[in-house]
């Protein structure tokens, strides 16, 4: 029993009794969307098409096959991703690059803005020093 005492308070596994004794909390869910965009970067990393078995794996493999499978099945039918038969089950790859995505979605937005020229104003001005000149290179390169 000396022996014990004279380890602290941690002689538990380093874990005081309170600590112990606390249930163990699930992760903290992810944000809309949060799920999509993982499973499209692990297709976009990807050298060819996954299967859900593999795209799980990619993603961490913490998440149920069906929540991936569901997942994917959503990209489908959004048409962000295609599939194509390998037996029974299917093998899932990207539609669209990363960058033209991102860039269909800045024009959405910009789309839904009441007053675009504010709004590209606003995206403008928030752009560091290097991502402007980037911008404005782009722009006297266009036709």
């Amino acid at each position: 029993m000396a022996d014990r005492a004279s380890r602290g308070p941690g002689a538990r596994g380093g874990r005081t009794r309170s600590e112990a004794a606390k249930p163990h909390q699930p992760p903290a869910r992810r944000a809309a969307g949060e799920l999509e965009a993982e499973v499209l970067a692990a297709l976009w990393a990807a050298d060819g098409p996954l299967t859900a078995a593999h795209v799980r794996r990619a993603v961490g493999g913490e998440l149920a096959y069906n929540t991936v499978q569901t997942i994917l099945v959503r990209l489908y039918e959004k048409g962000l991703i295609n599939r194509v038969a390998d037996g029974r089950r299917h093998e899932y790859f990207p539609v669209k690059g990363a960058e033209e995505l991102a860039a269909e979605q800045m024009q959405a937005l910009l789309s839904r803005g009441r007053d675009r020229q504010a709004v590209l104003q606003r995206f403008a001005t928030s752009l560091s020093v290097e991502d402007a000149r980037l911008l404005r290179a782009m722009l006297r390169r266009r036709p």
